[in-house]
């Protein structure tokens, strides 16, 4: 039996699609490795996470929980768990760091702006646009 030619070309188109999906799923896989590396000080930087997650648990009311949930609305479902806590994670450092005695909507917004690249910025500036929040204190850390 002889293969047809476009057989033959969808057998190596499928071998492109899956190296290249291969190639994909290493990539984060990879990241996610070295984020779980400990740094000099012993702790990796999820252990960080989790540690400023715990430590600021008690600081969080249902009203700042709901306006975290929806800054992380556009991230889709399979990584919005994982952007969350990444998120939640820098507003904590930040809460700790100003000793500040409950999460406030600036502390979020404040943790959002420096914990996600510079591309989701916009859509913040809509979102509090359209809830009628001021983000011009907030310019210096958004060009920064």
């Amino acid at each position: 039996m002889q293969m047809s030619w476009s057989l033959s070309l969808f057998i190596v188109a499928w071998m492109f699609v899956l190296v290249g999906l291969f190639a994909i799923g290493g990539y984060f896989m990879f990241r996610k490795f070295l984020k779980s590396m400990p740094k000099q000080d012993g702790k990796s930087d999820l252990d960080w996470q989790d540690y400023y997650i715990e430590q600021t648990r008690s600081l969080w009311n249902d009203e700042t929980r709901e306006f975290l949930n929806e800054l992380v609305e556009p991230v889709p479902q399979l990584f919005r768990d994982v952007a969350k806590r990444s998120i939640a994670a820098k507003i904590g450092q930040l809460a700790l760091e100003s000793k500040a005695d409950a999460i406030t909507t600036e502390l979020i917004i404040k943790g959002y702006i420096m914990a996600t690249p510079k591309r989701d910025h916009k859509w913040l500036i809509q979102h509090l646009t359209n809830k009628q929040i001021n983000y011009a204190p907030y310019e210096k850390y958004l060009k920064a």
